[in-house]
């Protein structure tokens, strides 16, 4: 299992409802198709060996018979296969009819899993025809008693937790299993079962397809795991019902494959998973361990080997190539979803900072460089004002030319602080920049770090003496991409009162400031906050070009912002190997870095995310946003003297 992607294949053939030989035939074809397009798994829907609507059929001994032919051809098609199927049959133990998910693997039947919950109710009569699991009287079967030719214990449960080659482990419901408060995956999932996959029937009615796939998403998010469900297709009788062949996998929460059609069937669809994911998230997430030791169903689960012979798996090259890869993780992909995203967030940093001045300070001071950061700053404390019901007025918006300053950056900020109506200010650095470097007996001609800082500590040493002289409160605006790097000056730029952006990447703010332009959240400044958002990132501590135009480029010294915060988010949300890392960034970026780049910038990072972790132990107070954030009250408590030694070997490997 490479990179613990698994990959899923999701069958609805065409079925004929009571045709065992013909359906066995169509199944047989979707397992060699899913196996030539390297599935390590593939599912059919419930009951698809007979079709699901044979109603009294199921009393017939010639089906029961037929049904047992097809098990064993079914089970003989894995034998050569790197593949495990998951296919629904009636089975009968001891005159007892059961609907069951037949697991067949290395030429076996590897276990049989009955359904718990028959749904007995409107158009469902299951119980007129199958027993409940929970009325087994045995726990295995012996295989000649399932047609096969060879003897060997099968074991028969709503209990088991299947093991792959790979390591994989997983689970299985039948339909209505899903829909019940006691859901057996849920017990499945707190032994181990890291996917759980759902073989269903389920009948289509109006809204029920959307309802599907919500119940779908939030069993995979409480239980933390991968969910595949896949539903029978139009195939089956029409008599009084339709069937839709709806088919949806879902990882914690996140739908990430559904066939397209409303009413669909015979058709294979395949993605691949990520359980590097799912294994994060439980080891993070403690109270998933508490409940798995809370849970007495977990001593009851018996664990299953497979016996598929690992040999056709996905390689390093192809491995998650059907999993979907976002170049931008913190951005969502679409304009309304991502308009809808950046006023969300808007919404919560101006409720933290109204939160913070309802009880420390009428007024704010925000210093405001025309650049990404500062204006959004100041457009959440222009917001917090108006919720607070005070003036605008009590937002002090400071500007401080220095020797990096440009005109655009300088208008901008200057035309967004007069359009909004805050108090504005100008204070010129220069001057007390000059005579600290007369002070510390710098060369001002030595445009080194120690010119730079010097800057970015007299900007904060203003902004802290207004604030004073106010008796206001000093809006940070330093982001997380800035903090997660350390590009901030230590002291400088890197402290405030409280921070606003602290968790909100670079490559979202661009897009927020956007989103608040089209909106016109702030009439008559749409046009400023445009080119805002189009300026050059920079902190504007080195002189402009001969043009007057940015010459200090963030971007050209730490490396581009989209591949940072991609290696942020892999890093903080998921725990990610710098080899994983690597691999996606490089699938990702394919268009626009070379594998070189992507490796120099990676180990760039994770030099820079271990050494500045001092800066970030002393941050000052700042509303979280979303699930990554570098708080060290909170999400992210590291050691300042932590080593990236061995990171960054495994990255010089790479």
């Amino acid at each position: 299992m490479m990179f613990d992607y698994v990959r899923l294949a999701q069958a609805v053939p065409h079925v004929r409802v009571g045709a065992v030989r013909e359906n066995t035939a169509r199944i047989l074809e979707k397992i060699e198709e899913a196996d030539g397009n390297g599935a390590a798994y593939v599912i059919f829907p419930e009951l698809a060996v007979t079709g699901y609507t044979c109603a009294d059929l199921f009393f017939s001994e010639s089906l029961l018979c037929e049904t047992l032919d097809a098990l064993k051809t079914i089970a003989a098609a894995t034998e050569k296969r790197d593949i495990t199927v998951l296919v629904g049959v009636p089975v009968r133990i001891d005159s007892v009819l059961y609907n069951c998910a037949a697991i067949l693997s290395g030429g076996r039947i590897c276990g049989l899993v009955p359904k718990t919950f028959l749904p007995n109710y409107n158009e469902f009569y299951e119980k007129r025809w199958f027993a409940s699991a929970r009325d087994l009287k045995r726990d295995t079967l012996d295989s000649l008693e399932l047609g096969q030719s060879t003897s060997y214990p099968v074991p028969v449960s709503n209990r088991l937790v299947f093991t792959g080659r790979g390591g994989e482990t997983f689970g299985v419901e039948i339909c209505e299993d899903l829909w019940t408060p006691l859901s057996p995956g849920t017990h499945l999932a707190l032994s181990g079962a890291e996917m759980l996959f759902n073989l269903s029937a389920s009948n289509e009615t109006i809204g029920k397809r959307a309802y599907r796939r919500e119940i779908v998403k939030t069993q995979s998010a409480s239980a933390l795991c991968v969910y595949a469900y896949v539903s029978a297709g139009s195939g089956e009788s029409t008599t009084d019902l339709i069937f839709s062949g709806h088919s949806v996998v879902a990882e914690n929460g996140s739908i990430i494959c559904e066939n397209d059609a409303l009413i669909d069937d015979d058709y294979l669809l395949c993605t691949d998973v990520d359980l590097g994911k799912i294994r994060a998230d439980r080891r993070k997430l403690r109270s998933f361990s508490d409940c798995a030791s809370a849970d007495a169903e977990t001593g009851n689960v018996r664990r299953i080997k497979l016996y598929a012979p690992l040999k056709n798996r996905p390689t390093r090259d192809d491995a998650g190539a059907l999993y979907p890869l976002r170049k931008l993780p913190f951005v969502p992909q679409t304009k309304a979803k991502r308009t809808e995203r950046c006023l969300d967030i808007f919404e919560m940093q101006v409720a933290g900072l109204v939160g913070r001045l309802s009880v420390a300070a009428q007024k704010v001071v925000v210093g405001v460089s025309g650049g990404l950061d500062s204006t959004l700053a100041l457009l959440v404390c222009v917001q917090a004002m108006k919720k607070l019901h005070r003036p605008v007025t009590n937002v002090i918006g400071v500007t401080m030319p220095c020797f990096g300053t440009t005109s655009r950056t300088y208008n901008n900020s200057v035309a967004l602080m007069k359009a909004l109506g805050v108090t504005f200010r100008e204070i010129n650095i220069k001057d007390a920049c000059l005579q600290h470097f007369k002070d510390i007996g710098h060369d001002e001609a030595v445009r080194d770090i120690t010119y730079e800082n010097v800057q970015a500590r007299e900007r904060t040493q203003v902004l802290m003496d207004v604030a004073n002289g106010d008796n206001a409160l000093v809006c940070g605006t330093g982001d997380l991409s800035e903090l997660a790097l350390g590009w901030c000056t230590y002291n400088a730029d890197h402290m405030s009162m409280y921070g606003v952006n602290a968790s909100i990447p670079k490559t979202l703010i661009r897009w927020m400031i956007e989103s608040l332009a089209e909106g016109e959240v702030f009439p008559g400044c749409a046009k400023i906050l445009m080119d805002v958002a189009d300026t050059p990132i920079s902190p504007e501590l080195l002189p402009p070009d001969a043009n007057g135009k940015i010459a200090q480029k963030t971007e050209d010294t730490v490396g581009p912002y989209a591949l940072h915060d991609f290696f942020l988010y892999y890093v903080l949300r998921f725990g990610f190997t710098p080899e994983k890392i690597y691999f996606l960034a490089c699938r990702a970026f394919c268009e626009d870095f070379d594998a070189d780049t992507i490796k120099k910038w990676l180990k760039t990072f994770y030099r820079r995310f271990f050494t500045q972790q001092f800066k970030r132990s002393c941050l000052p107070d700042g509303v979280k946003v979303g699930s990554v954030c570098l708080s060290p009250r909170g999400d992210w408590r590291m050691p300042s003297d932590a080593c990236a030694a061995d990171w960054l070997a495994r990255v010089e490997k790479l």
